[in-house]
């Protein structure tokens, strides 16, 4: 969910010759890595809730979003640098809110 929602933010908010390129990019790297993250860390431990709906899990997937997706931002330049920080955000916040809500 987390990478087709990405996916759609990131057709909305781009622009230029590689926007969809860019806009497919974004979703799986937002996707690969919630994914990756809860499969490797699906224990007891970060699982148990220490603010009551939030676990550990929660918290750290959106974080791991925002790194993954800054280092992308700095390896390959996008043509708007402020709408991609857009996006950046819209990303974490709904690898945040999928992770909540879903999962």
């Amino acid at each position: 969910m987390t990478g087709v929602i990405c996916l759609g933010v990131a057709l909305w908010r781009t622009v230029g010759r590689r926007r969809v390129l860019l806009s497919i990019a974004i979703g799986s790297i937002a996707g690969v890595i919630v994914f990756l993250w809860r499969a490797s860390a699906n224990v007891a431990a970060l699982n148990r809730d220490g603010i009551p709906g939030f676990s550990a899990n929660d918290w750290l997937a959106p974080v791991l979003v925002f790194v993954a997706l800054s280092l992308f931002g700095a390896l390959v330049p996008p043509s708007d640098p402020g709408r991609f920080r857009q996006v950046l955000a819209a990303a974490t916040l709904t690898a945040f809110a999928v992770n909540v809500i879903t999962i």
